[in-house]
C-alpha cells in the first residue's frame, strides 16, 4: 500500500465528493429505516412482555443470541433468500437493533412506581390509558437511550452490508481493502473509516436532542 499523503486525500474527496455525499446519504437511510422498524418491533415487543416473566426473559434472551452471531455469517446467510443489496442489510442491521430497545423498554416499563400507576388507575383510566398516558411516557427516556445505543451499534454493522452489496460508506471501505497497493486504497479506506465514525459522533449528538425535546418536561433532569 502506498503510503498516506494528506493533500492526495483532500484530492481525492474533492474530485469525489458527490459519490461520497451519496453513500452518506445511504448509510444514514438505511440505518434510519432500520432504526424505524426496530424500535417498532422492539417497543411493540417490550409492551407485551415488561410483567411477564417468562416472556421478558425469552424475548430478551432471543434478542441477545442474535447478536452474538457474526454480522458477516448472517448477512451471508440471508443471500439465498433475500439476494443482494438493501434487503439483507436492512434486515440483518433491524435484528442487530432489538437487544437494546427491547431491553431498555422492559426496564423502562418495570422502573414506573406500580403507586403511580394505582393513582392512575383509581382516578378511572382503564390499563390501557395507564400504559400510553402514564407509564409509557415515563418509561420514554430510557427507551430512547436503547434506540440510541442501537443506532450507534447499527452505524458500525451498516458498514459491513457491503460485504453483500448494501449501501452506504462500507462499499469505500471494502474497495480499499479489494485494492491494496494501488494509488487511492488507502484513500478509499479512510474515507469510508472517518466517514462512518463521523456520523456515529453526529448521530449521537442528535440523540441528546431527540432525548430532550421528545420528553415530558416534569421528568427532564
Amino acid at each position: 500500500m502506498n503510503g498516506f499523503d494528506f493533500d492526495g486525500l483532500l484530492t481525492f474527496w474533492g474530485r469525489r465528493s458527490d459519490d461520497i455525499l451519496t453513500l452518506v446519504g445511504e448509510h444514514l437511510l438505511v440505518v434510519a429505516l432500520a432504526l424505524i422498524f426496530a424500535t417498532i418491533i422492539g417497543v411493540g415487543v417490550g409492551l407485551l412482555v415488561w410483567n411477564n416473566a417468562v416472556g421478558r426473559s425469552l424475548a430478551v434472551t432471543s434478542a441477545a443470541v442474535i447478536l452474538t452471531i457474526p454480522s458477516l455469517a448472517l448477512l451471508a446467510a440471508m443471500i439465498p433468500l433475500f439476494g443482494l443489496g438493501w434487503v439483507p442489510t436492512l434486515i440483518g442491521l433491524t435484528l442487530y437493533s432489538l437487544l437494546p430497545i427491547v431491553r431498555n423498554t422492559v426496564v423502562g416499563l418495570r422502573e414506573v412506581s406500580p403507586a403511580i400507576m394505582e393513582s392512575a388507575k383509581g382516578m378511572g383510566m382503564s390499563p390501557g390509558r395507564v400504559m400510553l398516558t402514564v407509564q409509557l411516557p415515563m418509561a420514554w427516556p430510557v427507551i430512547v437511550t436503547g434506540v440510541r445505543v442501537a443506532a450507534q451499534l447499527t452505524i458500525g454493522i451498516a458498514a459491513i452490508g457491503a460485504y453483500v452489496g448494501g449501501p452506504g460508506l462500507g462499499q469505500m471501505i471494502f474497495q480499499g481493502l479489494s485494492s491494496l497497493g494501488s494509488k487511492n486504497a488507502l484513500n478509499y479506506a479512510l474515507t469510508g473509516t472517518l466517514g462512518v465514525v463521523i456520523l456515529a459522533l453526529l448521530v449521537d449528538g442528535a440523540f441528546t436532542y431527540i432525548t430532550k425535546y421528545s420528553t415530558s418536561k416534569g421528568l427532564r433532569a
